[in-house]
């Protein structure tokens, strides 16, 4: 029952330190924000283009491939799921998909060229608009979620913080407290591991107890997930008020994120100029070719 440990989605691990490790924290929010942003309104071919890429990233970055295959796997068997499922689903609204109608909607029309189905399997039918919804709906799911968890993995919460509240330093003329909110943000980054040990602890006494779900029956094992639910929230919530208790008894004092990062070896000149150069030159190219 240690599968969530063996999974370390977006939570820090610290290990042998490695480039993309090394890498300044305000580069890897950059490079996040655009595998984030740029699959918006692009088509197929640049949104697969940041699979292989990430992909290509995630096998060169050095870090132990105990750390991120089994979540590269897992998050490509529910991409696949999504992406197949999406296609199967009507496409989108039949007045927006007026020009991917097939030619025997159209009246008179004489169109020529590939055959409107892609595949038929019995009732079920995946056409050209189908698929390209699929296309799209799991290459975004890919790319949003091992971008975020690629750099969670490989970035200390306290840098991860600090570059957010160096990005986000123009707010302070607005009077808006980012010292505050830097440090809520490093509390919620920290409270992850926390929420997955209660989780992992439910289901090891549910194993404990040989509980067997496909023997209860559906109206048992659904209110046994609700129970089990209700007791995480509980646990949790109650981690939350001893954190809150523990600061309160230390003073409350909010620090500066950047009296929290440790000093950690950083990357050579070349390597942050190259990712700096690098990233303009990507947003170049989605702008020019993106779209198809």
């Amino acid at each position: 029952m240690d599968w969530l440990r063996q999974i370390p989605i977006g939570q820090y691990v610290d290990g042998p330190q490695c480039w993309l490790r090394r890498l300044d924290p305000r580069l890897k929010l950059g490079w996040s924000l655009l595998f984030l942003l740029t699959p918006v309104l692009a088509g197929p071919v640049w949104r697969g283009s940041l699979v292989l890429a990430l992909l290509l990233l995630t096998a060169a970055s050095g870090l132990p491939r105990r750390l991120w295959w089994r979540s590269l796997a897992v998050l490509t068997l529910l991409a696949l799921s999504v992406g197949l499922l999406s296609m199967f689903l009507p496409a989108t609204d039949p007045a927006a998909a007026l020009a991917l109608r097939p030619p025997d909607e159209l009246p008179g029309a004489l169109i020529e060229g590939p055959s409107w189905d892609v595949l038929r399997f019995g009732p079920l039918r995946v056409d050209r608009a189908s698929l390209l919804l699929g296309l799209r709906t799991s290459t975004l799911l890919f790319t949003v979620i091992h971008s975020v968890n690629l750099v969670l993995l490989s970035t200390p919460p306290e840098d991860l913080v600090w570059a957010l509240s160096w990005l986000l330093k123009p707010l302070l003329w607005l009077g808006l407290p980012m010292e505050r909110l830097g440090f809520q943000l490093l509390l919620a980054l920290r409270f992850l591991p926390l929420a997955q040990e209660e989780l992992q602890n439910l289901l090891r006494s549910l194993a404990g107890r040989a509980v067997n779900l496909r023997q209860l029956g559906f109206k048992a094992s659904f209110g046994l997930v609700l129970a089990v639910a209700e007791r995480l929230l509980a646990n949790i919530l109650l981690r939350a008020e001893q954190g809150a208790d523990a600061l309160v008894a230390r003073g409350g004092q909010v620090l500066d994120p950047s009296a929290l990062r440790l000093p950690r070896e950083q990357a050579r000149i070349w390597l942050n100029g190259l990712a700096a150069l690098l990233l303009p030159m990507t947003v170049v190219l989605r702008v020019l070719y993106g779209a198809s």
